[in-house]
């Protein structure tokens, strides 16, 4: 597996990440700000969250293995694309300009830096009266609370 160092704060944060389920035939794509990276029951992992209304969601749950994906600075325009449009009303891919690129049962994009691939070892909703009341405040009123998906890193690839 190859290393991947870097401010994991800054890297979800503040230059988003890119959340990919499905095959290379049907897939969806869509921006993270929210995610961390560490160890889990021996196992690397990253923590991703997804709302029900996504489009997304259904691919994560149905799907063993997903990727998340860091880009340059040049893809920010790209990456807008995939966090503001659905892919349930156009082909994100082509409308980011981005390059599908398949790994084996995932996908990522010829842009990305890095490529991590995970495969689905645990799932679990958030519950609202575990929550901040700020919190749920900001994000909750309207909306169903994240499914928080771990995955065991099985490779991380540098583009």
């Amino acid at each position: 597996m190859a290393n991947f160092t870097t401010d994991i704060f800054a890297q979800f944060d503040k230059k988003w990440a890119l959340l990919c389920a499905g095959t290379k035939e049907k897939h969806n794509t869509m921006t993270i700000s929210w995610g961390g990276m560490g160890t889990l029951w021996g196992k690397p992992v990253v923590t991703v969250y997804v709302k029900p209304c996504r489009y997304t969601y259904g691919f994560m749950n149905d799907n063993e293995y997903f990727t998340v994906s860091f880009y340059p600075e040049e893809c920010r325009k790209a990456m807008a694309v995939m966090g503001t449009k659905s892919g349930r009303d156009i082909n994100k891919d082509e409308a980011a300009g981005l390059t599908v690129k398949p790994i084996g049962q995932v996908v990522t994009y010829e842009e990305a830096e890095v490529t991590i691939i995970c495969r689905k070892i645990y799932w679990q909703d958030l519950v609202r009266e575990n929550m901040p009341e700020d919190a749920v405040e900001r994000f909750y009123t309207e909306e169903e609370p994240h499914r928080m998906f771990i995955g065991e890193v099985v490779e991380i690839l540098t583009h």
